[in-house]
């Protein structure tokens, strides 16, 4: 049996923080820290080693987007830590900033959305593994942008929808359960979506993932 997830949360809220902390333990997974401000949560991801950072953007000391910052800086410090982050505000630039060049093991909720016990667990194990949870109203903002002709103009309609499933980072159970198709179905979806996006099968199935997901928010 594998070792609960280990995380570290971030809020200066303590009503929220506490929420949260409750929400994560209730379901088998060990809350290590604690932060009420950005250098605090950097200091506690470096100390504790978790495996997912959860953090509101909007925190102390500059009560401004250090939250954001901090997440960005723990990304590049420690790569292999999974980082969620949490916000009021639908903003292209805090998505785009924390994605950065790679999709994998990160996560922007809308914090409305962290009521919801099983859309916050499901984004902490799908970061957790490697994969993107991204809130599907983001998903649908950074779509709707004006952009370059790429590959991805290629996508049919419902090889869009799975993509944008696949961002959220729902599995092919997921997707297929979502779309009340076969799984079958989704598999072959998703094999076309890495040839038109030129993603060789020689590639590894989850790395073939994230890089879809990163060009489908990037262009």
């Amino acid at each position: 049996m594998e070792p609960p997830l280990r995380l570290v949360v971030a809020e200066d809220q303590a009503l929220v923080r506490e929420g949260i902390v409750r929400m994560l333990e209730s379901a088998g997974l060990t809350v290590v820290g604690v932060a009420v401000d950005a250098v605090d949560l950097v200091r506690q991801a470096q100390d504790h080693e978790p495996d997912v950072v959860i953090t509101d953007i909007r925190m102390p000391p500059g009560g401004a987007d250090d939250g954001l910052r901090a997440a960005v800086e723990i990304r590049r410090r420690f790569p292999d830590m999974g980082v969620i982050v949490l916000s009021q505000f639908l903003e292209d630039r805090f998505v785009l900033d924390l994605v950065g060049e790679r999709a994998d093991g990160v996560g922007y909720l809308l914090k409305e959305r962290v009521a919801d016990r099983t859309t916050l667990l499901e984004a902490v194990r799908s970061v957790a593994a490697g994969q993107s949870a991204l809130d599907r109203d983001v998903i649908a903002r950074l779509v709707g942008r004006r952009r370059a002709a790429s590959p991805l103009d290629d996508l049919t309609p419902r090889e869009r929808r799975v993509l944008a499933l696949m961002a959220e980072g729902r599995s092919n159970t997921a997707i297929a359960e979502a779309l009340a198709v076969t799984v079958p179905t989704v598999e072959r979806h998703v094999s076309g979506i890495f040839t038109k996006l030129g993603l060789l099968p020689s590639e590894a199935e989850n790395h073939r993932r994230v890089v879809a997901v990163l060009r489908y928010l990037r262009h």
